[in-house]
């Protein structure tokens, strides 16, 4: 497997040599001011990362969402894999198809939050500080290459098991951009840390991150909540295998939680995947063929979204579908919030 995987970087190489010239090109337009980057009219939040997806960016916007319950609060996003385009204010009955999964979970969610997509995030503040009641902050997700607008804070989120600074440039690597992009953020989380990480750790991570003066690093770990039913109001009981599926980036600490617990049979399809009629059938399929009375389906919150369409819940209500929801906690208790709060 490791000789495949290294002739398959040695042929994509080249690909990722003409990728930066290009990453690099931009990214010295905007450093120089050919390209512009526009100051926000209200205070915002930008939250990214350098890697392609799986660093926990959705439950550390939560956690921002319930940091600022006391501020009239707005989520801005992209909305990856809606089949809309241009500004979608939420409304409370959007689906993952109308606004992405993301928003989608989250508008459900923080049924008080003010949610919209737009693929151009100046427009799209615009539009929300034009809005009768404009919210007093907005949180940027998924923003750190979106240059073209220059967020009030931005946060930058790496993997515990998987840092940028071990990592490489796109398609050679699974890098967006040069690991030198960092320097942009004025806070960098390593998220999905062990609970109990060690200061010696901590502090290799500090080493090799090679912060600023002027950046402040803090650690965090995710933290999985009891499952919750998706089509029914079944109170969870603990089973002796699990079918898991899963379209995220990274599904391997979730694997991980599940497995202390109970033996896991996972269907891992790609990134916010598009669940079919035929995915449903393959999901059915692989859950009686589990020899095991003691049984359930597990998913993620995010894939759940996905799961809630009318025509997928038809085909899968019979099946005892739970839901793991998702927190974040900061190793370093409140002192994170403190850093936020007196910036914004």
């Amino acid at each position: 497997m490791r000789t495949i995987q290294l002739i398959i970087a040695i042929l994509l190489f080249p690909l990722s040599i003409w990728y930066a010239v290009g990453v690099a090109v931009r990214n010295i337009c905007f450093r120089h001011g050919i390209l512009k980057s526009v100051p926000t009219s209200i205070p915002t939040i930008g939250i990214g990362n350098l890697r392609m997806g799986g660093t926990g960016k959705t439950p550390h916007t939560e956690y921002l969402i319930r940091l600022f319950s006391d501020k009239h609060t707005a989520l801005l996003s992209r909305g990856y894999g809606r089949k809309t385009k241009g500004f979608v204010l939420a409304d409370g009955t959007n689906s993952a198809r109308e606004l992405g999964d993301e928003p989608a979970m989250i508008s459900h969610k923080f049924p008080d939050l003010t949610v919209a997509v737009c693929e151009d995030r100046v427009e799209g503040v615009e539009r929300l500080s034009q809005e009768n009641n404009p919210p007093e902050l907005v949180l940027l997700d998924d923003v750190y290459q979106h240059r073209q607008i220059k967020p009030t804070l931005m946060i930058l989120l790496t993997e515990y098991g998987d840092p940028f600074f071990e990592d490489r440039i796109l398609p050679f690597g699974n890098l967006r951009e040069f690991r030198s992009g960092s320097r942009r953020a004025d806070i960098i989380v390593v998220t999905k840390c062990p609970p109990l990480m060690s200061e010696t750790k901590r502090n290799e991570y500090r080493r090799k991150l090679k912060l600023s003066s002027k950046q402040a690093l803090f650690f965090s770990n995710i933290d999985y909540q009891q499952p919750q039913p998706l089509y029914n109001g079944t109170e969870w009981q603990p089973v002796k295998k699990v079918l898991l599926v899963t379209g995220i980036a990274n599904p391997t600490p979730l694997i991980h939680h599940i497995e202390k617990q109970c033996t896991v049979k996972h269907l891992n399809f790609p990134d916010h995947h598009d669940f079919t009629a035929t995915d449903c059938q393959q999901i059915i399929k692989a859950f009686n063929t589990i020899k095991e009375t003691s049984k359930a389906v597990i998913t993620t919150e995010k894939d759940a979204m996905r799961l809630l369409s009318p025509s997928i819940k038809e085909m899968l209500q019979e099946l005892p579908i739970f839901y793991i929801p998702i927190q974040v906690s900061f190793l370093e208790g409140d002192t994170f919030d403190k850093a936020i709060k007196k910036i914004i």
